[in-house]
């Protein structure tokens, strides 16, 4: 009979390792607890995360005598490492790493993970537990063995594992004495080419030297470099590059708040998150996440022939995406329900417009891109633009994806008027003076509406719809995209409001109004980010330094952040890790960090 595997309770102390293919996520005692195959949005191979029985899947290295664990990443890459000791203190180091790096002049990103064990003391006893399921967690794979591998055979996808460990002790979990290196790859079905060891570690290295030449071209700020660099790994591990398609988040279903029920899949690309993932990395002058992004964007734009458009789609451009509960799985602590999919595609979303053309902006700009925008890519954009003016002043579901209620969201006129305004700015760079009055003209309309129908006399502020009173912390983004002044007294008088209204001492939650649900219990990080950008902007500079130290002390100890954080308890909750909080550490540590020049 399987037993448990050795594991702290779920929380969402993970790291991340991933290749821009797939990801997986590592628990704080080296334990893979989640890992989606064979892309962010499949079947997850590994879903402990959501179901620590004995019937859930993952990958340990269970050390005996189990005392204490210690992990960080190796500086200025995804390759993670986890040292487990025991009580007599003899210990082993883990490293972890999905494959990226250059070869025969493309990208080499395999579905493989490599894990390598070594002895740093002693002579510690293991045992390797490897479950991996299928079919979400219903379907244990058939097992056949060769001299150096395994293979996991499920009815859609077949696993092997190739290792120089002792292959019968794997099978057995039985416990063993590690007295040499180790290594294991686990991956497609296929004969590995090179020796094992030999493999192991040249991809290591290869690995490591991609992502520190990646991370040396970074532009960072002098602040805060450690976590910017993080963030922005992170972001970039977001990527679907074979698509350019972003996911929100890499997780299903890890609840808003204990016992909340807001439990939704992220794992597909939101058009809006995935603006905000790509400016936030141009700011860092990476500029190819936006490249690759923009010809799934592209792909999206010409289908939508100038209607509708979704407010996220799958990986691969998927419309349907239904939602589903998953009634055999536990769920995070228990915290069910597990869903796949996400009922948002068939929402009306009209900011997504203004995402849209914000997206696509700057490549008409930069002259450092290998295919800059022109003439006919902005006939297209030019057609989400009509959309974006049509749609300003009707009722839809707003950026936060309300279920049961349509008004018209002074947040998704905004983003028309972005859309408006920067189509306006393209045609300036086109050199296309018919076109930048056009769209000047339908910017100004638009703000007019806004400044006269979104204000509230009776809350001194721009409230969350035309004619409402309720505030909504996405009215911080009026300055942030450049429609107001931040010194205007209306912004000032927003910002106020929405602190008394909003604010848990640091953190902000999203609204005040309660939604489908009730009201919001935990604070929405990046509404936390867009106050201290905004107290930036109003020249409230010392005290959005100290919200930001409290948001980075928010992290967990690899330096990643959830969607969520609970404003007495200081836990994380929502799906993990959130490119919304990633991108928040990178805007507000550019917008707050002392220049280089203070230095050097």
């Amino acid at each position: 009979m399987k037993t448990p595997m050795n594991n702290a309770d779920p929380s969402l102390n993970l790291g991340v390792i991933g290749n821009c293919a797939y990801s997986a996520l590592v628990d704080e005692r080296g334990r893979i607890v989640w890992c989606c195959l064979p892309r962010f949005d499949g079947d997850p191979v590994f879903n402990a995360l959501l179901d620590p029985s004995a019937n859930g899947a993952g990958w340990a290295f269970e050390i005996e005598n189990f005392s204490r664990s210690e992990q960080n990443y190796e500086p200025n890459t995804a390759i993670l490492k986890t040292r487990l000791f025991d009580r007599q203190g003899h210990g082993v180091e883990i490293t972890d790493f999905a494959p990226r790096f250059t070869s025969h002049d493309r990208m080499f990103r395999p579905l493989t993970l490599v894990r390598r064990v070594k002895v740093l003391s002693g002579t510690p006893r293991l045992r390797v537990v490897l479950r991996p399921r299928f079919d979400w967690g219903r379907l244990a794979p058939q097992l056949t063995q060769g001299s150096h591998h395994i293979r996991y055979v499920g009815p859609a996808l077949a696993l092997r594992l190739t290792s120089d460990a002792p292959l019968n002790y794997l099978l057995d979990e039985t416990f063993f004495v590690v007295d040499r290196q180790m290594n294991f790859i686990l991956g497609p079905d296929e004969t590995l080419q090179g020796g094992i060891e030999e493999t192991a570690r040249a991809f290591e290295q290869e690995t490591a030297g991609y992502w520190r030449t990646w991370t040396r071209r970074l532009a960072i700020p002098l602040e805060w470099q450690e976590a910017v660099i993080r963030a922005a790994i992170t972001l970039k591990l977001s990527l679907f590059e074979d698509t350019g398609a972003i996911v929100a988040a890499m997780t299903t279903s890890i609840p808003e708040a204990a016992g909340s029920g807001r439990n939704w899949d992220y794992r597909y690309c939101w058009l809006r998150d995935a603006f905000f993932v790509v400016r936030a990395l141009n700011s860092l002058s990476e500029v190819g996440t936006m490249e690759d992004y923009l010809r799934w964007l592209n792909n999206v734009v010409v289908r939508s022939r100038g209607g509708h458009i979704q407010p996220l789609y799958g990986i691969g451009q998927e419309e349907q995406l239904p939602e589903a509960i998953l009634e055999h799985l536990p769920g995070y602590r228990g915290e069910g329900p597990v869903r796949t999919g996400n009922q948002a595609q068939e929402h009306f979303q009209h900011d997504v417009y203004g995402n849209i053309v914000l997206g696509a902006s700057q490549s008409f700009h930069d002259t450092r891109l290998f295919r800059r925008a022109g003439k006919t890519e902005f006939a297209y954009l030019e057609a989400v633009g009509e959309q974006a003016f049509r749609v300003y002043d009707q009722p839809d579901a707003g950026m936060w994806e309300l279920r049961t209620r349509a008004r018209i969201h002074t947040s998704s006129a905004l983003m028309s008027w972005a859309a408006c305004d920067r189509l306006a700015k393209v045609a300036v760079t086109l050199g296309m003076p018919e076109r930048i009055r056009y769209w000047r003209e339908r910017a100004d309309t638009i703000r007019e509406r806004i400044l006269r129908e979104a204000w509230s006399e009776q809350r001194q502020a721009f409230a969350e719809s035309f004619g409402g009173k309720d505030l909504d912390a996405s009215a911080l983004l009026m300055a942030e995209v450049g429609f107001i002044d931040p010194n205007d007294s209306r912004f000032i008088a927003t910002v106020e409001a929405l602190e008394k209204s909003l604010c848990d001492g640091p953190y902000m939650r999203r609204y005040e109004a309660p939604d489908d649900f009730g009201k919001p219990e935990t604070a929405f990080n990046i509404c936390t980010f867009w106050r201290i950008d905004a107290l930036a902007r109003i020249g409230r500079k010392a005290q959005a330094r100290e919200i930001f130290k409290v948001m980075l002390e928010s992290r967990n100890p690899l330096g990643l952040l959830s969607e969520d954080t609970h404003p007495v308890t200081g836990e994380m909750w929502g799906n993990f890790p959130q490119t919304y909080s990633m991108v928040g550490i990178i805007n507000a540590a550019v917008r707050l960090s002392a220049p280089w020049d203070t230095v050097i």
